[in-house]
């Protein structure tokens, strides 16, 4: 099992055809379906958190693009936000970035976070190991 978890950059370059980073992040998206389609077990993630600060609602009829990729909600639940918050208090991140952290903590098997900050998406997912790209 492969966990790809997208952060707010990300989410934002998929939302926006014209934002820099489109192509990159969308060019991972479709690396993932075509590992789908040869049957590799891989999931995308969005952490709730960062849908918000993001901006992506999935009800908007300008999300309909991005709303057609398999991009899986990890909602912030009771135990992931007690994650979150001791995250917070040990990093001094977003509530977004620790949610990311509390998410990959919770994956099973690899964990590819997706992101601008491969450096504090390592810190907050911390002990657990992730493959952080930078897009």
């Amino acid at each position: 099992m492969r966990t790809v978890i997208l952060d707010n950059e990300a989410v934002q370059a998929l939302s926006d055809a014209t934002h820099a980073k489109h192509r990159v992040v969308l060019a991972h998206l479709v690396g993932i379906a075509g590992r789908r389609r040869r049957g590799d077990d891989v999931a995308a993630v969005v952490p709730t958190s960062v849908s918000a600060e993001a901006g992506w609602d999935r009800t908007d009829a300008r999300s309909a693009s991005i709303n057609r990729l398999r991009i899986a909600d990890r909602p912030l639940d009771q135990a992931t936000a007690n994650l979150a918050a001791a995250i917070i208090r040990r990093t001094g991140v977003s509530v977004a970035d620790a949610h990311v952290g509390a998410a990959a903590r919770g994956a099973v098997g690899d964990v590819v976070v997706l992101t601008s900050d491969p450096g504090d998406m390592v810190r907050v997912s911390s002990p657990t190991t992730i493959t952080a790209v930078r897009i």
